[in-house]
């Protein structure tokens, strides 16, 4: 980035639902916070002419292109932000760091433990240059989840016990939903375990400061076979006959695991995408000797914490509503009691990159993080295909950082 501006120039790729996530945060974070740099939406890049063009008006970006090696490789641009499907994010975020721009990468990291580590080590050899890039863990700035932490960070739950962590959505149990490319493994990597189970494997490290070492999983694909889209890779979802065609699902609908942490905890994860009713159902619990801290995203800005060490006749779950100005983000948004939403994690997300790109510190969830998600996501694949043994986590040789 040049010293003589004080513009962070940003090309992004893709412009789907992460896309617009993303956009809404680099609009929004300046006109909110304080920044020692400016946000600037230069170009967004995806494959189809048309619909980059009409993103690119839709969403606030100035120019768009369909060739993101042009975007990396062009001068105006300081910063990549990539929100393309798993099986694109180690060449483009490679490219991109070799290239001296920084990175935000969505999640989960990458489709395999050896893109993940690649990724790693190109950020470490770029981290010395200057160069800094993020694992788009979002729900790690929703204010209750960074207040959650401090807490436990303070002691105030005392020793950690045990963990219990759901991310429900029931957005595919019409068996008549279409083979998407979040269902088929070449493109996403895994289904619920990497799609929404990687958040809440990320987001109660986060929170304990403490690693998964092993794990003892189970998955399950329950529609097996779905019809193809309306164009998929040159196919058309009829077939000759008027028939309508389908394909495999190659990914699981459902993930349950065991764990130990290294802190001395034990946990229980659950993700899938087929619990009716639920929509985004995520909740963590966290529960020590001094007391317990719950939260529920379905109740966002809201915090639920028992302190066992008050008198028996004031104990009680107490609701925290987290929206006060000395509470994590809080200072920039609205009157005490005034409640934010999804988007404004992305705005947080987008602050602290910002911060960190103009201070010159390190930026937290880094991609040596994300790789240590990567392998807890491979062991409890290889678990689960072992009919749930016990395995082992792959030490990442890395820390959560703060």
């Amino acid at each position: 980035m040049s010293k003589q501006t004080t513009d962070l120039r940003i090309g992004m790729v893709g412009y789907a639902f992460m896309g617009a996530a993303h956009s809404q945060a680099w609009r929004t974070v300046n006109r909110v916070f304080d920044l020692p740099l400016q946000a600037r939406m230069a170009a967004i890049c995806g494959r189809d002419q048309g619909r980059v063009a009409e993103a690119a008006t839709r969403l606030g970006w100035q120019e768009h292109t369909t060739d993101w090696r042009s975007l990396v490789g062009r001068d105006d641009i300081d910063l990549i932000d990539v929100c393309t499907p798993g099986d694109s994010h180690a060449e483009i975020a490679i490219a991109a760091l070799a290239a001296g721009k920084h990175v935000l990468c969505e999640k989960p990291l990458a489709n395999t433990i050896d893109e993940a580590r690649a990724m790693a080590a190109a950020a470490a050899r770029a981290e010395a240059e200057g160069v800094r890039s993020v694992c788009g863990f979002n729900y790690r700035r929703v204010p209750a989840v960074a207040l959650m932490r401090r807490l436990v960070a303070d002691g105030r739950i005392g020793e950690i016990r045990h963990v219990r962590a759901v991310y429900l959505q029931d957005w595919i149990t019409d068996p008549q939903f279409p083979l998407v490319w979040r269902l088929q493994k070449d493109k996403a990597g895994s289904g619920a375990l990497g799609d929404i189970g990687a958040h809440i494997i990320d987001l109660t490290q986060y929170v304990t400061g403490q690693l998964i070492t092993g794990v003892s999983g189970m998955t399950e694909t329950f529609v097996k076979q779905r019809p193809l889209p309306a164009a998929s890779n040159g196919l058309s979802a009829a077939t000759g006959d008027g028939r309508t065609g389908t394909g495999a699902v190659t990914v699981d609908d459902a993930a349950l695991f065991l764990a130990r942490l290294d802190g001395g905890a034990i946990a229980t994860y659950e993700a899938t995408r087929f619990a009716t009713g639920r929509k985004n159902g995520l909740r963590v619990e966290i529960n020590g000797s001094l007391g317990s801290v719950v939260f529920d995203f379905e109740r966002m800005n809201e915090l639920e914490f028992y302190d066992a060490t008050r008198p028996a006749a004031e104990q009680g779950f107490a609701r925290i509503l987290v929206t006060e100005p000395e509470h994590p983000y809080m200072s920039g948004w609205w009157p005490p009691g005034h409640l934010i939403g999804y988007e404004h994690s992305f705005t947080h997300q987008a602050r602290d990159l910002i911060e960190a790109i103009a201070t010159g510190q390190a930026v937290a969830p880094s991609f040596a993080d994300a790789l240590q998600v990567q392998l807890v996501l491979d062991a409890v694949e290889r678990s689960a295909g072992l009919g749930s043994t016990w395995s082992e986590v792959e030490p990442a040789l890395t820390e959560i950082a703060a």
